[in-house]
């Protein structure tokens, strides 16, 4: 089975967020492999040693991405792709998209696994565009994934509950929380890693050009959001605080 995992290089979570010149800053930043996409490697390792086959993990960006190509080759991925964005200008998803596109014209995919959104634009566009692409049946959010032959049975979560949807391979899916629990590299797979291959395209090689992978949005403004201020305790019997609450939302809020 060939199995495919779309990867992000995003900010740590624990990072904070800096603007400067109306972009965001980078310098000193700590990256990791988007967290919904480490669901969506752990279930392709884990659907490989199921049904065999091999797990090749995806990501698009600039050449520091190799660097979590690496970890999910640790974890356990048997080969990895970083397709090259630096010569586009003006990049956006409709870029990933149409450079994954290129990517996967040569290749027999069965299952494509991404992250559900990543965890800084948060779109949740890539996976639904390219299944378009592709032309092959996409469901998002997925919570469990069962193959048997080429019928797929997956659970997916909608805002509180499930649903249960039947599929054929090929198929692309994208992962929510409780999907899995991500395993940790270990030492021996950070030594394996070292020697899997790890390919770097540019848009050459995907017989693409720069006008062709475009972005299409514009952005006008990065900020970050203001300040909240702090709350304020309102003293007194109930009917004093109902009626100062009112005063408040009337002169200060000025909501009613």
């Amino acid at each position: 089975m060939n199995i495919y995992v779309l990867m992000k290089r995003t900010f740590d979570t624990e990072e904070k967020i800096i603007i400067e010149d109306g972009r965001i800053s980078e310098d000193g930043v700590a990256f990791i492999i988007n967290p919904y996409d480490e669901y969506a490697i752990e279930e392709a390792m884990r659907l490989r040693d199921e049904q065999g086959g091999e797990v090749t993990v995806v990501t698009v960006g600039d050449e520091e991405a190799e660097k979590e190509l690496r970890t999910a080759l640790a974890m356990g991925a048997d080969r990895a792709y970083l397709i090259n964005n630096e010569e586009i200008e003006v990049y956006d998803q409709v870029s990933t998209v149409t450079l994954l596109d290129a990517f996967f014209k040569d290749k027999k995919a069965d299952i494509i696994l991404g992250g559900n959104v990543s965890n800084d634009n948060s779109t949740g566009q890539i996976g639904p565009r390219l299944a378009e692409k592709l032309g092959i049946a996409h469901v998002s959010t997925i919570v469990s994934l069962k193959v048997d032959g080429e019928r797929v049975t997956v659970e997916r979560d909608v805002e509180g509950d499930q649903e249960i949807i039947e599929a054929s391979l090929p198929i692309l899916v994208t992962a929510q929380q409780g999907l899995n629990d991500p395993r940790y590299p270990s030492l021996p797979g950070i030594m394996k890693a070292k020697k899997k291959p790890l390919e770097v395209l540019d848009l050459d090689d995907l017989d693409i050009d720069e006008e062709e992978a475009e972005g299409l949005t514009e952005t006008i403004d990065v900020f970050l959001p203001k300040a909240r201020q702090a709350g304020r305790r309102i003293e007194g019997e109930p009917e004093e605080q109902v009626t100062e609450l009112v005063r408040l939302l009337r002169t200060e809020a000025k909501i009613i």
